[in-house]
């Protein structure tokens, strides 16, 4: 069977479109980034790292892990959602320098990093085995030999067996300017089981009705021994899937470290499911 076609384009104009509604997905977009900071932070394991978000979107992690006293640096494919991250962590007293950047073409040095971060489902809208292999290459080039990597996924081996169709509605109450939001998506799985496309439905008060958006975007539903295989090909070691009731994350995280040159991927590779979340 081919491989899917990537089309970098589309992921571009689905966050670019999303920027600056993307915080309405949360119920307390605060809250969730200083809970998400805090549980990535206890996966970092160190303090004041050199951290690099490479898919930190409005900086929901990169803002939060700032705040933990982490050196932080965003990328996104989005401009707009990189610029964003940026701004938010300006008003919040942050130094958050931010670039549009490829996962797969990171503009940084060799060894720039003491973590990468590639969170939120971001990986999987690399649709093919070589694009992800690429990206996790890059990660592992920009890291230090002492650092460490943190993948998260939605739980795909789940979703895998149940494949479904939509997710339940999110409602964001509030009374202040933005009104009450309600977000859910729509899943069209393609024939091979695996790819699916993603329609983001943002419904939003206005005049007395509804005002609807839609935002579309394609995603690769990666397995979690899949990832995980992939990343020791990068040259990944110790690989370990941490399920949320272990960390706090909302979703699963894979934890690598990126080992000297020439380590083999093997040892201490723990790549058990990363269970619900």
């Amino acid at each position: 069977m081919s491989e899917p076609a990537g089309d970098p384009s589309a992921v571009r104009r689905f966050y670019d479109a999303l920027a600056d509604d993307y915080h309405l997905i949360y119920p307390d977009w605060e809250t969730s980034v200083r809970r998400q900071g805090a549980a990535l932070d206890t996966l970092i394991g160190r303090a004041g790292a050199a951290v690099l978000d490479c898919s930190c979107g409005i900086g929901t992690q990169a803002i939060g892990l700032a705040l933990c006293g982490h050196r932080v640096t965003g990328t996104d494919l989005s401009v707009r959602a990189a610029a964003r991250a940026g701004r938010e962590a300006a008003r919040r007293g942050l130094a958050l320098p931010t670039a549009a950047a490829d996962m797969r073409r990171l503009p940084f040095p060799d060894g720039s990093f003491d973590v990468v971060v590639c969170a939120d489902n971001s990986l999987p809208h690399l649709l093919t085995e070589r694009d992800v292999l690429a990206a996790l290459a890059e990660m592992r080039r920009v890291l230090r030999p002492s650092g460490r990597l943190l993948v998260s996924t939605r739980p795909y081996d789940d979703l895998l067996r149940a494949r479904p169709e939509a997710t339940p509605p999110q409602v964001r109450p509030s009374p202040g300017a933005d009104g009450r939001t309600v977000t859910f998506q729509l899943w069209h799985w393609h024939e091979d089981g695996e790819h699916y496309d993603l329609e983001h439905f943002q419904l939003r008060p206005a005049d007395g009705d509804w005002r609807v958006t839609v935002r579309r975007a394609p995603y690769w539903a990666l397995a979690a021994d899949r990832l995980a295989a992939l990343a020791g090909e990068a040259g990944f070691v110790r690989l370990r899937w941490r399920a949320p009731e272990e960390t706090g994350f909302f979703q699963p995280v894979l934890t690598a470290d990126a080992g000297p040159d020439g380590e083999p991927a093997g040892p201490g590779r723990e790549t058990a499911g990363p269970g619900g979340g």
